[in-house]
């Protein structure tokens, strides 16, 4: 499928989900990150998630993450296809910016090079690794600087697409995609 297709396909599958499927959605990806092989780094990225648009409800795992005494990392936009990654802590003030997202209103900037795991959002995937996200490129940019070994995961409430069909050459793949019912690696 087209990634314009899958984009209007899984925000009217996101749509039709009630906050209880959401919640219960999202419990059941946070325990199935808990068998990854990811717990002994140090710096991890999430975002925290558009409620509106019902994508996987992250305070299941930044729980996880305080729990493990991690570094917790934001994203805040900050230009055209750019974000700034701002260290959680417990002074951090939270604001919505104009697209609904939830970000930092201003803290301690991490180095893109310290960062470990990033856990992505996305509308689809696909079998491969590939994924579809609301197209306006910030995570590929992120991605692309991000150290070779970053692991990047994939969160998403529905299954694998067999294929997207029209990947560009600048998307980064996942390593993992986590759903409810399985964990897809891709490593």
């Amino acid at each position: 499928m087209l990634k314009k297709d899958l984009r209007l396909k899984y925000s009217t599958l996101r749509t039709d989900l009630s906050s209880q499927e959401v919640i219960h959605s999202s419990l059941s990806i946070a325990n199935k990150l808990l068998k990854l092989p990811i717990w002994e780094a140090a710096y991890y990225h999430i975002f925290l998630p558009i409620a509106e648009k019902k994508e996987v409800d992250t305070s299941f795992i930044l729980s996880v993450l305080h729990g493990k005494d991690k570094n917790v990392i934001l994203p805040k936009i900050s230009g055209e296809n750019s974000l700034e990654h701002i260290l959680l802590t417990d002074t951090t003030k939270l604001i919505t910016n104009s697209w609904g997202v939830p970000e930092p209103k201003e803290g301690i900037e991490v180095p893109i090079q310290k960062i470990d795991v990033v856990f992505v959002p996305l509308l689809a995937f696909d079998l491969v690794g590939n994924r579809v996200g609301y197209g306006k490129g910030f995570y590929d940019v992120f991605l692309t600087q991000c150290k070779p070994t970053v692991i990047k995961i994939g969160l998403s409430h529905f299954a694998a697409e067999d294929s997207i069909s029209n990947p560009d050459e600048y998307d980064v793949s996942l390593d993992y995609c986590v759903t409810p019912d399985k964990v897809y690696s891709f490593s």
